[in-house]
């Protein structure tokens, strides 16, 4: 049985009167991958934040090998070691990537924030090659690559620290089909490689499918539904999965009804 990598216990935010994220707890497993699902305002982006440490939950806790995440320590090592358990990646990672520098200048200052004492080419051109890029993209400035070149490079950045969890946003919405089956089968093999967990963010049950072992279904902040994927999405319980399910678009999809059901529950 594989041991507990993530866990997030008794998680709430609020902003005002909104309930952002009211009392979600999961766990993952480690090599393992876990989707929080929903629409816009369900709050998987606010919980995904919280365990990455962009944002600070008003209670409960976030622990990666047992260890508190949520506690606030000073010392400029222990940031730094606590930043390498958890990376994020992006939806638009234009956005993360300083435009005025190369893929191969974006690697090399991140490992020597981390490792200064590494052995950064060597490094550098192992992530490259993990992550399906070569010696022309590293040279190359962020505005000359494709959306998937620069989700690849993303994705090399947040490797580069060995991370025990990569938390993933969204990250191949903003990409074609074909770049986003791309991505997914890139990820695939580095879980497989690496053993490392992943936490996907999205609402794209397609995307769940193919790569989770495990969802968990988010309306208004609350998790509704949670269980193996196949499970879940093979017979869904709550109605509003049901929903999300049906909103797939496929032949005979009706929107004006799908809409109504969602105003409805």
């Amino acid at each position: 049985m594989r041991r507990t990598l993530l866990e997030a216990v008794g998680l709430h935010r609020a902003y005002g009167s909104v309930r952002a994220v009211d009392d979600v707890s999961f766990s993952l497993a480690e090599g393992g991958s876990l989707g929080i699902v929903g629409e816009s305002g369900s709050g998987k982006t606010t919980t995904a934040r919280i365990v990455v440490g962009l944002e600070r939950a008003d209670s409960g806790r976030v622990l990666v090998h047992g260890r508190e995440r949520t506690d606030r320590r000073r010392g400029r090592a222990q940031r730094l070691a606590r930043a390498r358990e958890v990376q994020m990646v992006f939806q638009d990672p234009y956005l993360s990537l300083d435009p005025r520098t190369t893929v191969y200048g974006a690697l090399r200052e991140t490992l020597r924030l981390h490792f200064p004492e590494a052995d950064h080419p060597r490094r550098i051109a192992k992530l490259l090659d993990q992550v399906g890029l070569g010696s022309r993209e590293a040279e190359a400035l962020p505005r000359q690559l494709s959306g998937g070149q620069r989700q690849r490079v993303a994705i090399a950045r947040a490797l580069a620290v060995g991370p025990a969890v990569l938390v993933l946003d969204e990250a191949v919405a903003a990409l074609d089909v074909s770049v986003q089956a791309q991505i997914l089968n890139l990820l695939s093999d580095v879980r497989e490689q690496t053993g490392i967990g992943y936490l996907f963010i999205t609402h794209d049950l397609g995307v769940v499918r193919c790569v989770t072992d495990d969802v968990i279904v988010m309306r208004h902040g609350r998790i509704v539904e949670s269980g193996p994927t196949a499970q879940v999405l093979a017979g869904p319980r709550h109605p509003y999965t049901r929903l999300l399910l049906e909103s797939v678009p496929r032949p005979g999809w009706d929107p004006q009804g799908i809409a109504a059901a969602r105003r409805a529950l």
